[in-house]
């Protein structure tokens, strides 16, 4: 299993759930309003035996050529977008589910990003997303799955997609936000989007204002931490700056 992050770079957030790009090595946390979150962009691929795994698509950024950077990102880690064959979503907030399509400046069309991929996506937090999308949701960065024939959509709180991918409804973060796991030959990568989005906080006990339940985001990131250390998982950090991979050893 060969796991690679594609970061889209560093930002920080506010109240206005506006990301803003932020330069780590010239700029200051402390010069942006008060109560801005520093946070990384990286959606991960994960190569199996059988598979070119994305787990979330970032904010969907196109490039100064008006490529997409997510696409960018893949062909410099030596995989053309092609041959992803599975997108797995964790949740639609806009900085997870920007780059499921891509929105073309030249005709003010949207595209779907993979079109020979199969995408992955919990039924209920695509409703909710589309009845009730609040301000953390770009409805047009997804709407087109209805539309799309290579769509699975996942029902139930949790179960198997094939025999090597179990993923499980989790809230905390968004209503009906979800977890992965990855397995191949004995190994457990765990995609635990942003009810565990960075090492610190799955270290600390910590309430995020920002989580629908933070308290249920505690105890899950609890959860996990001890039975990833005891089954020696590689944790993958969604929004960690400094360790996106971390594998127990």
């Amino acid at each position: 299993m060969q796991i690679i992050p594609l970061s889209e770079g560093s930002f920080t957030i506010d109240k206005t759930k506006v990301f803003v790009p932020f330069n780590n090595s010239t700029e200051q946390l402390n010069s942006r309003p008060v109560g801005s979150l520093l946070v990384e962009i990286q959606p991960f691929v994960i190569v199996t035996e059988k598979d070119v795994i994305l787990l979330d698509t970032g904010l969907g950024y196109l490039n100064s050529n008006g490529s997409s950077q997510l696409h960018e990102n893949l062909i410099k880690a030596g995989i053309n977008p092609s041959q992803v064959t599975k997108i797995l979503m964790s949740h639609l907030h806009k900085d997870h589910a920007g780059g499921m399509t891509i929105h073309s400046n030249q005709s003010d069309e949207r595209f779907i990003s993979f079109p020979y991929a199969t995408y992955y996506v919990q039924q209920r937090e695509f409703d909710y997303a589309i009845a009730n999308g609040t301000s953390s949701y770009t409805r047009s960065d997804f709407e087109l799955l209805e539309e799309f024939s290579k769509v699975i959509w996942l029902t139930e709180n949790e179960g198997w997609i094939d025999d090597t991918i179990f993923y499980q409804v989790t809230g905390g973060h968004s209503m009906f936000h979800q977890v992965f796991w990855i397995q191949e030959n004995g190994a457990t990568a765990f995609f635990g989007a942003d009810v565990a989005p960075q090492l610190q906080q799955m270290k600390s006990k910590f309430v995020a204002k920002y989580d629908y339940d933070g308290k249920k985001c505690m105890e899950l990131r609890q959860q996990w931490w001890q039975e990833g250390n005891e089954k020696k998982w590689t944790f993958l950090f969604y929004h960690d700056i400094q360790h996106p991979i971390w594998k127990i050893s």
